[in-house]
């Protein structure tokens, strides 16, 4: 559990470094593209997570495979260089992000589907999530077959169930009182 107080305190100093800068969003596609990055790609997640693999190795690889990013991100893997500490890399991007788009008033609604979300269903998603928040509103879809149909929306702590897989639930409990 540390590592994520420490991803947090990496991603806070980053992110006051970048503000300071006038670089912040430069930075948060950054963050965003290292997450994804390591996140579908295993092999750099094992390397990243190796400890065999000696520090200087892991700097400049991932200064060769991230060679357009800021500088600003740049001196983040220095930083996790000097304190050998790369395995938390995706957790401080992810925390970056998170913190990022707290600052600019951008919440991430999590929409769980069956399947993959359609202009139609996502219209619908829009529509209720403009009735629990005011922010401006990122969505994130993760695809679960076994809610079968319809969608769950969570917004922080905020959970809308519209999933057929819930109907039937309460159908069952109500046939079974």
């Amino acid at each position: 559990m540390a590592s994520t107080r420490a991803a947090i305190r990496y991603a806070k100093a980053i992110l006051d470094l970048a503000n300071s800068k006038g670089v912040a969003e430069v930075v948060n596609n950054d963050m965003k593209s290292i997450a994804s990055t390591i996140d579908t790609n295993a092999e750099l997640s094992t390397f990243i997570q190796s400890p065999t693999i000696k520090v200087e190795v892991k700097e400049s690889a991932l200064l060769e495979v991230f060679a357009t990013i800021n500088g600003v991100t740049k001196g983040l893997f220095h930083l996790l260089f000097e304190n050998k500490r790369f395995e938390i890399l995706e957790a401080i991007a992810l925390e970056y992000v998170k913190l990022f788009d707290e600052n600019n008033g951008v919440e991430v609604a999590k929409v769980t589907t069956a399947i993959p979300m359609d202009a139609a269903l996502e219209a619908k998603v829009l529509a209720k999530i403009a009735t629990l928040s005011d922010k401006k509103i990122t969505i994130e879809n993760n695809v679960d077959a076994s809610i079968i149909g319809g969608f769950i929306l969570r917004i922080g702590d905020k959970q809308y169930n519209a999933s057929v897989a819930n109907r039937l639930q309460v159908l069952k409990r109500e046939l079974s009182n």
